[in-house]
Formats: C-alpha cells, sequence, structure tokens
C-alpha cells in the first residue's frame, strides 16, 4: 500500500478521526461557555483553590497565551507548571483543568485548520485508536490510586517534569530534527508508519492523561519523522485535530475525580484567548528563535525542580 493510497478513500480510521474530532469540538465549545459561566459561582472542587474570579489567574492566561501564540509552545507546557509551582494548586487538579483548557482552545485551532484544509484524518483516526483506549486506562489508574492523594501529587509532578524537559530538549532543536527528518527520508512501509503512528497515539494518551503536557512539541516532532514528505502545516493541523478529543475525555476523566476548577478555568480563558490573539499579531515583529531558547532553559529549570 502507498502512502497516497493511506490518505485516500473512505475508511474506518478516516471516519474515526472526523467523528472524534467534530464531537470533540462540539462538546469542548460547551465546556468553554460552561466554565466562562461559573466565573462567578462558588463551584470549584472541593480543596482545590479559589471559587471565584480572580485577577490573577486571568493576568497569568493572559501572558500564558501571548507566549503560545509567538512560540507556539502547547499552553499546558507553561500554564500547568505555573499553577502547580507558582499557585500551589494540587497537580491533579492543575492538569485536570488545563486539559479542559487545551479541548476548548484547540478546539478553535482545528476548526481552522479544517477550514484551510491542513489536517489529515486518516492520522488523526490512527492516533486516536491508539490514545482514547490508553487515557481511559490512565484515569482508571488515577482513580485506583486516590485522585487527590500524595501518591498521586508525586506520579503528575515526576511526569510533568520530564514532559517539559523533553519538551525543552525539542524546543531546543526543532530546526536540526526537522532537517534531520527531511534528510533522512525515511521509508516506512504503510503497515509499519500505521502501528508507529498508533503506538505514538497510545504514548500521548498516557503522557497527556499525567501532565497535559506533550501533544504539541512532542506529537509534532514524532509525526515529522514518520511522515518525512508531508507539510508541517498538515501536521500540525493533525496534531492539534487529535488533541481535541484526547485532552476532552482525559479532562472529562480528571472531572468525574474532582480535579477540575470551573472558575479558575474560566478566569485562564478570560486572559488565553486574547493572549494568544496578541502573541499571534506580534510574531512578525519578535523573532521566535530569540524566544525559543530562553523559553527551553526555563522549561528545563521548571521540569528539572518538578521531576526531582
Amino acid at each position: 500500500m502507498s502512502d497516497r493510497a493511506l490518505h485516500l478513500g473512505p475508511a474506518p480510521q478516516l471516519r474515526l478521526g472526523r467523528m472524534a474530532v467534530i464531537i470533540g469540538c462540539a462538546v469542548a465549545l460547551m465546556v468553554l461557555a460552561f466554565g466562562l459561566s461559573q466565573l462567578h459561582l462558588g463551584v470549584g472542587a472541593a480543596g482545590s483553590g479559589p471559587t471565584h474570579f480572580n485577577p490573577l489567574y486571568a493576568v497569568s492566561g493572559l501572558l500564558v497565551g501571548i507566549l503560545v501564540g509567538l512560540t507556539g509552545v502547547g499552553g499546558g507546557s507553561l500554564m500547568t507548571p505555573l499553577l502547580v509551582l507558582l499557585f500551589h494548586f494540587h497537580p491533579g487538579t492543575a492538569v485536570g483543568t488545563d486539559l479542559l483548557y487545551a479541548s476548548a482552545t484547540k478546539s478553535v485551532g482545528t476548526v481552522v485548520h479544517g477550514s484551510n484544509k491542513t489536517i489529515d484524518w486518516r492520522i488523526v483516526g490512527w492516533m486516536a485508536l491508539g490514545s482514547i483506549p490508553a487515557t481511559l486506562a490512565t484515569v482508571v489508574l488515577l482513580y485506583a490510586m486516590h485522585a487527590h492523594g500524595d501518591s498521586t501529587a508525586k506520579l503528575i509532578s515526576t511526569v510533568l517534569g520530564f514532559a517539559l524537559l523533553v519538551t525543552a530538549v525539542t524546543l531546543l532543536f526543532r530546526q536540526k530534527l526537522f532537517k534531520l527528518a527531511q534528510s533522512r527520508n525515511l521509508e516506512l512501509s504503510a503497515r509499519t508508519k500505521t502501528v508507529l503512528t498508533v503506538a505514538l497515539g497510545a504514548i500521548l494518551g498516557c503522557l497527556i492523561t499525567l501532565s497535559s503536557v506533550g501533544a504539541g512539541a512532542i506529537g509534532v516532532t514524532v509525526l515529522i519523522f514518520l511522515y518525512p514528505k508531508m507539510p508541517v502545516s498538515r501536521i500540525v493541523g493533525s496534531d492539534i485535530a487529535h488533541a481535541v478529543p484526547l485532552t476532552l475525555i482525559a479532562g472529562f476523566g480528571h472531572w468525574m475525580l474532582g480535579s477540575v476548577n470551573f472558575p479558575l478555568l474560566g478566569s485562564l480563558l478570560v486572559g488565553s484567548i486574547p493572549g494568544i490573539i496578541i502573541g499571534s499579531q506580534l510574531t512578525a515583529r519578535i523573532p521566535e528563535a530569540a524566544l525559543r531558547p530562553i523559553l527551553a532553559i526555563t522549561l528545563i529549570l521548571v521540569g528539572s525542580k518538578l521531576a526531582l
């Protein structure tokens, strides 16, 4: 089977990818509306932080949104450690809230990429086949470990730390990795690509459910090595589309475990949505190459603190 055959024609995986993302986008937008509507209500998870709108969180969302718009780094790499280290949220609450935040924001990005036809639905479907079962299994693991216990906090902090370190490495060497993938031009069989894509989805399912980090930097980098001939914009679009059902299911699992604070979610969205718009407008004036090393070093320091 050729690469062309892999991307054309109706198939269960293509339909699965589209259905998962369409349902994910619809529910994620409802989550966005619900989170914003809870800004004035005391409905946060018990013991997980404030239950009303906090301007400080909105400002944090604004700053993170600007950095995401400028660098393209996933919000989880910045927001989750900020909530844990600076605002002292339980790691489970930080991850759970960030997952629903990501599902809402990435659904908007998916609509944009879908209209631009920069999504390969077959890749989305294969990744979902691996990530959805892995996500559900990880949620069950968190339930068995007691979501708000000390052992769970330690596990999430450690996984988060290592995920940040890997993200930092991919940031520092992103261009070199892209050039290496293009120069090697690995000709894997369609079967091998499919198996590795499903495996990548499973790894991301576990990693993101535990840390909310990895979909952007790690997922895109691996996909570029698997599909070196595919335009980067199409790989990024496929990765964002896959992240919608993944983060939604993982976030819903954390919600059922009591690890989501909706007033916090609403506060972050109030700041991050305009922040992403501002950052995207500033990309032409502030070179990403100047910010990437500073951001990577920051992630290394933060990741080391969480992992150790």
